[in-house]
């Protein structure tokens, strides 16, 4: 059975053929342009990527943290895919979700940022009971860096891996006030600035550590229990200032559950749009002004 051409369909024909060669040649230029730009875009890729791999090692290394370098760069890759992925299945809104991929970006560091304070949190809280240890060493007998090697023995991490990165380098040629001075740099612990202090001023001057590591134990409990006092006064700003970023937020994504159509009139009118980015705005400033207001410095 032969279908004959009618004057319509072959005129139908006429008109989609160019368009089909134009299609055509779009889709090689398109992949023409790519394969020439691959190699930039590669090198570009490649040199961001080891930026940010450079700046994210240190703060693994001063956290004892070993990964090789392709865990790194793997959950550097991961993290912002995860993010968008988790954003668009729960929001169903692709620009949401590519919103989230870039903020997933500095997943990574938010994270390390929080393993590291906590870190420091442990450290300082396992200050009293190391300088008790090293009161009652040096009490007994034993001179300061057989006192800080029985305490990287007895002690759990982080202090016994900090103090025994100390002895390590002591051991390496490095004067221990030197050592001790980068432990308090790479800490950056108030409570620890004073117990240096204490050890390099002991050094040059002769005096009885063992009597002011009993009056800095006295102090920085002191310190402590004046810290824990403002920290539960504040708690209760703190988490109005969290629930009033948040809820915003979360108000929105319900009533678009809800309701989908709700903000058309935001999304397709102008005014709504520019009402929309300036709320956004609004927003993201709003939280930066809670956290910053919502932060002590103790």
């Amino acid at each position: 059975m032969v279908l004959a051409l009618t004057p319509l369909m072959a005129y139908g024909i006429f008109l989609i053929m160019p368009l089909f060669i134009i299609a055509i040649l779009a889709f090689f230029s398109l992949g023409l342009l790519l394969y020439t730009l691959y190699p930039f875009l590669e090198r570009i890729l490649k040199t961001w990527q080891k930026r940010r791999i450079d700046k994210i090692t240190p703060q693994l290394n001063r956290m004892f943290i070993g990964l090789p370098y392709r865990k790194i760069l793997l959950i550097d890759i991961v993290c912002p895919l995860v993010t968008g992925f988790l954003v668009f299945l729960f929001t169903r809104i692709p620009w949401m979700g590519l919103a989230a991929a870039f903020a997933g970006l500095t997943l990574l560091n938010f994270i390390l940022k929080q393993l590291e304070m906590s870190r420091r949190r442990r450290f300082s809280g396992q200050l009293i009971d190391g300088l008790m240890l090293l009161s009652g060493s040096l009490k007994s007998g034993l001179s300061l860096p057989q006192a800080l090697k029985t305490l990287v023995e007895e002690m759990a991490p982080p202090i016994s891996q900090e103090f025994g990165l100390v002895m390590r380098e002591n051991r390496m040629g490095v004067p221990l006030g030197e050592c001790l001075m980068k432990l308090k740099r790479r800490m950056a612990c108030e409570e620890l600035d004073m117990i240096v202090t204490a050890v390099l001023v002991s050094q040059e001057t002769g005096g009885e550590l063992t009597r002011v590591f009993s009056n800095l134990v006295l102090t920085i409990r002191e310190r402590s229990r004046l810290q824990s006092r403002v920290r539960a006064l504040c708690i209760q700003s703190k988490l109005q200032g969290r629930i009033m970023m948040f809820l915003p937020v979360i108000f929105a994504i319900a009533v678009f559950k809800i309701n989908p159509t709700f903000f058309n009139v935001l999304i397709n009118d102008t005014r709504g749009r520019l009402l929309l980015g300036y709320a956004v705005v609004s927003e993201v400033i709003g939280a930066i002004l809670i956290m910053r207001m919502s932060r002590i410095e103790l």
